[in-house]
């Protein structure tokens, strides 16, 4: 119910082609779109609506998870700096790293790097594609939070921009950790998220 938010989407509705406000922007292009390949083109608003929708479909709730909980699920319980472990191997997630034998320069189907799973047995953590996150992005939050042992952090309450983690395709193994943030508007999309 953000003022702000609703600003926000009113924008991003009135800049949307309303022929395309039914399916993803590259929804049409065999190239960003064919079967098991991850979703990309959507703006947080569509991914947003799409939880909104599929929790009236199935009485079952869908949303994206906060910053927190993503960071958590590609950890896993050990804590780990890559969602497998703390060396890095760039055979283990789709990256654009230097090491890594075969470079895709594209998305990957999902789970095609079933070595590369979070201790928690999430797919895809690392590289292939940004992943959004409920939460608005704050550039100060983690410092602020470096002395405390905060259970289940919140998000800042506002912002410009949502919350992306976990890098694309074309990240370097530094921008493939568990602990990489970014930050887009939340009408914005691209073809890595």
């Amino acid at each position: 119910e953000d003022e702000k938010l609703r600003g926000q989407y009113k924008e991003w509705l009135a800049l949307s082609p309303v022929d395309l406000r039914d399916k993803p922007f590259f929804w049409e292009d065999p190239q960003w779109n064919m079967q098991n390949l991850p979703v990309v083109g959507v703006s947080w608003f569509e991914v947003e609506a799409y939880c909104n929708w599929l929790s009236r479909a199935t009485s079952k709730l869908y949303r994206l998870p906060t910053e927190a909980e993503w960071e958590k699920a590609a950890r896993g319980k050990n804590n780990f700096v890559w969602a497998w472990g703390n060396t890095w191997n760039g055979d283990l997630c789709n990256n654009a790293d230097k090491d890594t034998a075969e470079k895709l320069n594209r998305t990957s189907p999902v789970g095609m790097y079933p070595d590369g799973a979070s201790g928690y047995g999430a797919f895809d953590m690392m590289g292939n594609v940004w992943e959004w996150c409920a939460d608005w992005y704050d550039e100060e939050l983690y410092k602020q939070r470096a002395e405390e042992n905060v259970k289940d952090p919140q998000g800042s309450a506002s912002g410009s921009a949502r919350v992306l983690r976990g890098g694309a395709w074309g990240s370097s193994r530094d921008g493939a950790r568990c602990a990489i943030r970014d930050r887009f508007g939340p009408g914005n999309f691209y073809f890595n998220v």
